[in-house]
């Protein structure tokens, strides 16, 4: 069985490392910030529920068959 070469492992591994960091430092350099962020301002909306203005009852199954 013949054995594997793996003499050009590490060339190959370093240059696919070197092309992945040049690639995401050109991706990276495109990206446009802004210089000075502002912050928004967030206003709370204050929402009511229809079942928080009516009184529930919440009946139980087993209620049913203890009274009969």
């Amino acid at each position: 069985m013949p054995q594997l070469n793996t003499s050009t492992w590490f060339m190959t591994i370093s240059s696919m490392i070197l092309t992945l960091f040049v690639v995401f430092q050109l991706k990276i350099l495109k990206l446009n910030y802004p210089l000075n962020p502002t912050l928004k301002t967030i206003s709370k909306h204050n929402r009511t529920n229809p079942w928080e203005l009516k009184w529930t009852k919440i009946y139980s199954p087993l209620l049913s068959l203890l009274q009969l």
